[in-house]
């Protein structure tokens, strides 16, 4: 039977009442988390995620479900960037990385319902591009974290709250199905979620499922610029690089919970959880490469004797992270007790089978670089007007690079929390240990074969590129997956110990073990003006690692360790002014330990560059102090005013440096004896200082505008910030420089309207640019440049239910301004690389029962 009736429906269709006795739980189970929301319609969401900031013990900020579903979010990354003060890292179009405060993403930690996980690129960070938006029933983002924090962060740490089969009564059901195009080359995307779940009074159990796969076209310009009079200022130009990258992307996910509640007895709650999820990039790449006398940036004319090389690849980079929680939530004695038992594997894998065709024949072209956002190069050939096709330029060198690296991860960790509340002296107490260890394991090789049996020009197309920026050079597609069968096929003939995967010989591979021991203890104590959350945590680490390090200028064989014990205290102090008025303070400590690629004992050698990384395990971990201070005003029910202020002091900087050595060293079989290739590695810096301001206003209508504009509403945030660490490695005596990751400005605003079944929401996020995290190189000298995204997002929810089930209907936009990302050294006239993925545009539906 069908009714007709104005309803708005939720994420994956969930919905609770938030209530005193609901928050009060939530605060008992941990004293920094905050009730989740997932209300309907988003004035409902706002003023429950509002209601939980307000009564949590120190500064956060909550994303509630329903609040997620209304942004035009794929990811978990994309969604954070609502938050004040977050800001992410981005890779051809996709948010990748998360930025508290506009920090450096190392700085951040992750856990789901509690429990801190792997990071699967290299043991410690997470890449929130890998976790759908839709399995997430709310996101507390603690920017002041508590003794009980796992991880012990820097500047922040985000539990993704997950769904519970108890948050409907009976069966629940919700699917999505959404299509779309990206306007460059009408790449094609698709999205799917599905979700049930069934519970009864004292038993439930839930299953979920996502897929979100994109085609992708993205136009790619790489520089080299150069300091041709030494006066310390790059000021010419001596190759221009051409990319496309073609391909797909997808996330996919998939897990389960069952959850038991007995009746009586002291035991209130047996649960298991299991959550999988993946990234994979299937990559097709088509590169030219023209390298030719240095010439003045900003300069037009005519360049003779260049040298072409083309670049063509079809491979495949995969993330993934499969964990499992066992937990028991028990009461006895007055004592709360909370042990849990997680299992965690993770595996980052890159194929790169690269064939670097390197032309013997010369041309000339005419070339603009006035505008390096969009270069012009017109290939002639060689000192005519005659024009040239740069895909048969005729005899030419095939160099099969055979690319491939692994890292496989697994982590045990048992947790063992208890709480009591001390009811005269208005105090509760909670302590906790727990144990990790961890294991790493993996490896990098390259096989380089010169001179193969293959052609490339027999695999170019007709069709050239369908490009966003200007194509006179002659780019066209190459049929790549043909091309990597047939040199497969060519090298395996008469050759039957060839494999596709070159294995890892004994000087490539590395090994990781790592035991980490925790301790805490902390109280809450309320008085009739608020509160004091104070405490003590202890992390004792043993860390170890096999394979080679760099030593003088040779690879030697090395078992390298380090034991360190860190004493992180702090205390938060909530100061209710009015009742509508909270000031928090905040004294706090945090760590960030070396990743496991920064620490580990071995190289990779990348040909085409050429150039040398390797990790360093002499590497000390970052130790920061701070202190918070957060104003908030909640002056109506869905709305908040406030204003924060941070300071921390980080002592061990890593930042990423190098030198130059012998690189057949290290590679023999690539570089040639005496050959000098840089070698990057990581550093500890000193002194380093972050500190900020951040403000953050939500607004609804809804109690100040008459029909029918109280539908509006409106939310902004704007971080200002300033950091600096010196560099001792680099130049004659070192620099200073603002801390890796780190922008001065951050700023996203966002208006919406919803009544009558309608919900619109369009959202603006800018940032300021940074010094690049990972590719700064060894003068510390490359930034990413501002970037900018503007997205929308409509839904309806259709005037009818039928049997309870209701459906929505949504269309969204991302990156409306067709913004492309810049990256620069050391200032943005000196542009090295510049990329365009163009507008994305998705349509869809979703059921809810």
């Amino acid at each position: 039977m069908f009714k007709p009736v104005f309803k708005t429906s939720l994420l994956l269709g969930t919905a609770i009442a938030v209530t005193a006795t609901a928050q009060a739980q939530d605060v008992r189970e941990s004293r920094q988390e905050t009730v989740f929301v997932t209300a309907s319609p988003i004035r409902d969401s706002q003023q429950a995620a509002i209601e939980a900031k307000r009564e949590a013990d120190n500064v956060v900020d909550v994303i509630s479900a329903d609040t997620i579903g209304r942004f035009p979010d794929q990811t978990l990354a994309a969604a954070l960037t609502r938050v004040p003060g977050l800001a992410v890292e981005s890779d051809q179009g996709d948010a990748r990385f998360v930025n508290f405060r506009g920090g450096r993403f190392r700085y951040t930690t992750i856990s789901f319902d509690g429990i801190d996980v792997l990071g699967a690129d290299n043991g410690r960070i997470p890449r929130f591009d890998s976790i759908p938006a839709v399995i997430t029933s709310a996101v507390e983002a603690n920017k002041a974290v508590t003794p009980d924090t796992p991880g012990a962060p820097v500047l922040g740490h985000i539990n993704i709250k997950t769904f519970s089969p108890f948050d409907k009564e009976g069966f629940g059901f919700s699917a999505t199905a959404a299509a779309g195009k990206r306007d460059l080359n009408d790449a094609e995307t698709e999205r799917y979620a599905l979700r049930a779940s069934w519970s009864n009074d004292r038993f439930g159990l839930l299953a979920f499922g996502t897929l979100d796969k994109r085609d992708r076209n993205v136009d790619n310009r790489e520089f080299s610029t150069l300091d041709t009079d030494g006066d310390g200022t790059l000021d010419s130009l001596n190759s221009l690089d051409y990319r496309q990258y073609g391909g797909y992307r997808e996330n996919n996910s998939y897990g389960g919970k069952a959850e038991y509640r007995p009746s009586g007895g002291p035991v209130e709650r047996v649960f298991g959880s299991s959550i999988f999820y993946q990234f994979a990039d299937e990559e097709e790449r088509n590169q030219y490469v023209f390298d030719f006398a240095p010439v003045v940036l900003e300069s037009s004319g005519r360049i003779d004797g260049i040298a072409v090389s083309r670049l063509l690849e079809q491979g495949r980079y995969e993330t993934s992270t499969f964990t499992n929680t066992l937990g028991l939530d028990v009461e006895t004695g007055g004592w709360r007790v909370t042990p849990r038992l997680n299992y965690t594997e993770t595996e980052n894998l890159a194929r790169i089978p690269l064939l670097n065709v390197v032309d013997f024949t010369p041309i000339s072209a005419d070339y603009d670089i006035s505008n390096l956002d969009d270069p012009v190069l017109t290939p002639y050939a060689l000192g005519t007007t005659m024009p040239v096709d740069v895909n048969n330029l005729g005899e030419n060198l095939g160099v099969f690079i055979n690319v491939y690296s692994l890292l496989e991860t697994e982590s045990t960790k048992g947790i063992f929390d208890v709480e009591r509340e001390f009811a005269r002296f208005d105090t509760v107490f909670k302590a906790g240990l727990s144990y990790d260890t961890r294991e790493a394991d993996g490896g990098f090789t390259q096989a380089v074969t010169p001179g193969v049996p293959v052609n490339a020009n027999d695999f170019a197309t007709q069709t050239p590129w369908d490009a966003e920026l200007t194509n006179t050079f002659g780019g066209v597609y190459y049929r790549n997956e043909a091309l990597r069968a047939a040199l497969f096929d060519a090298l395996g003939a008469g050759n039957p110990g060839f494999s596709p995967v070159p294995e890892f010989s004994p000087d490539q591979v590395v090994g990781i073990e790592e035991d980490i021991l925790a301790g805490y203890a902390m109280a809450t104590s309320t008085f009739d003006w608020g509160n004091i959350v104070y405490g003590l945590r202890v992390e004792a680490t043993d860390f170890s690692t096999t394979g080679n390090q760099v030593l003088d200028g040779v690879s030697t064989d090395i078992d390298a360790s380090n034991e360190y014990t860190n004493v992180l205290p702090s205390v938060h102090v909530n100061w209710d002014l009015r009742e509508d008025v909270k000031l928090r303070l905040s004294a706090t400590s945090g760590l960030s330990r070396p990743t496991y690629t920064e620490a580990r004992a071995s190289q990779t050698v990348d040909p085409t560059v050429p150039s040398i990384s390797g990790g360093n395990p002499d590497l000390e971990t970052e130790e920061s102090y701070g202190l918070d201070a957060s104003l908030e005003w909640y002056f109506d029910a869905a709305s908040i005013l406030s204003a924060g202020a941070f300071y921390r002091t980080i002592e061990n900087v890593i930042y990423p440096g190098g030198t130059v050595i012998d690189g057949s060293t290290i590679a023999p079989g690539i570089f040639a004896p005496g050959e000098m290739v840089p070698y990057n590695t990581f550093l500890n810096g000193e002194a380093g200082e972050l500190s900020g301001l951040e403000f953050n206003l939500i607004y609804s209508a809804a109690d100040f505008l008459p029909e029918p504009f109280d539908g509006f509403g409106a939310s902004g945030n704007l971080t200002m910030l300033d950091s600096e660490f010196f560099a001792p490695e680099i130049g004659d005596s070192g620099v200073n420089r603002p801390i890796p990751g780190t922008s001065d400005m951050i700023y996203n605003a966002s208006v919406f309207y919803e009544k009558f079944g309608l919900s619109a929401r369009i959202s603006y996020q800018w940032r300021d640019a940074w010094l690049s995290t990972t590719e700064s190189g060894p003068n510390l000298n490359e930034f990413w440049d501002e970037t900018e995204r503007l997205d929308a997002k409509i839904q309806y929810n259709l005037p009818f239910e039928f049997r309870d089930a209701t459906a929505t209907v949504f269309l969204e936009g991302n990156n409306l301004t067709n913004f492309m990302d810049r990256r620069y050294n050391d200032t943005p006239r000196a542009l090295n690389q510049i990329e365009a993925y163009g507008r994305a545009y998705m349509a869809g539906f979703s059921i809810n029962y």
